[in-house]
């Protein structure tokens, strides 16, 4: 008897957007745009934290590992989907598949702890300033980042081997701008009901669980800010966490639609959409929220472009 797990399939051809051939050379000015806008925006404020003594504090340093998280995950969807635009050839093999699944996988979990390390580090500088300092520490911020990007690359290891045993034996084309779970389900020979379950409960749980966490700092944070007499308090004070907020609300609307309910469910133009939102839409918009709802951050970067300019 043959190996249920054989995978017929070597390779599989990305469809991105079949009912927008037409206009795919402007598609690929747009996003092409967009990306470098991306990575331009978050390598600058990278080098901005970097090389800045003032915005050296527990806030800017995770603000940087978002950064180079945005960078990274736009850079693992972004490329491909250009290619389909403008190339005849849209296969990815199997491997190369996988890989891009479990690399985006990883760093959208990694980027849900890293958000709620950053609504805790704010709960702490609002509710806690007197014990901020010993609370958050250069050693505890490294720990609580290297455990985002740990936990991150864990988290999506049992979906990411469940979908690769699957037996896929035909057709091959992902009507999809990148390898995503429920687009490859969709296209198994296999009883994929068991990983749609796992899958679901996983991303359901991590979701959940990250975005409780976030909103629970964020009731304390919000009742300590109410308690402050000034007004001119309050608003400082909120200023400190309201370019996260904005962040943390477009980043978990998105991808709380995607994953909360069973995959078979969704529309794959209505992912498709959403995906847009928060693989490539949200990273770009990251780096503008934080400069420019940021003082600091703000200032420092006015100053840098000021000196180029001067040179």
């Amino acid at each position: 008897m043959a190996d249920i797990n054989t995978t017929f399939v070597n390779e599989f051809v990305i469809l991105g957007f079949p009912s927008l051939q037409k206009v795919y050379p402007v598609l690929f000015l747009v996003f092409l745009f967009v990306y470098l806008f991306t990575i331009t925006g978050n390598i600058l404020i990278i080098v901005t934290v970097s090389r800045n003594d003032n915005l050296q504090i527990p806030m800017f340093f995770f603000i940087n590992h978002l950064s180079v998280m945005e960078i990274w995950y736009t850079s693992v969807i972004v490329p491909k989907m250009l290619a389909t635009f403008v190339s005849s050839n849209k296969l990815i093999d199997f491997n190369g598949c996988m890989i891009q699944l479990y690399l985006f996988s990883s760093l959208g979990a990694s980027e849900c702890y890293l958000l709620t390390v950053m609504a805790y580090d704010r709960f702490l500088a609002i509710c806690k300033p007197l014990h901020y300092s010993a609370l958050m520490t250069n050693g505890k911020s490294f720990q609580l980042a290297a455990g985002s990007w740990m936990g991150g690359f864990l988290s999506p290891v049992l979906p990411v081997t469940l979908i690769s045993k699957l037996v896929f034996c035909g057709p091959n084309k992902i009507n999809y701008f990148y390898c995503d779970a429920q687009p490859l389900l969709s296209l198994s020979c296999s009883n994929t009901h068991f990983t749609e379950v796992i899958i679901t409960v996983l991303a359901s749980g991590l979701i959940f669980s990250s975005f409780l966490l976030t909103l629970l700092s964020y009731i304390f944070i919000i009742y300590t800010i109410l308690k402050i007499p000034s007004t001119s308090g309050r608003k400082k004070a909120f200023s400190t966490c309201a370019s996260h907020l904005i962040v943390v609300s477009i980043y978990y609307g998105t991808i709380t639609c995607m994953y909360i309910q069973p995959m078979s469910r969704f529309s794959l133009d209505i992912n498709k959409v959403l995906s847009l939102l928060y693989t490539v839409v949200t990273p770009m918009l990251n780096p503008i929220i934080y400069s420019l709802r940021n003082k600091e951050l703000k200032e420092t970067l006015c100053k840098n472009i000021k000196r180029l300019k001067q040179n």
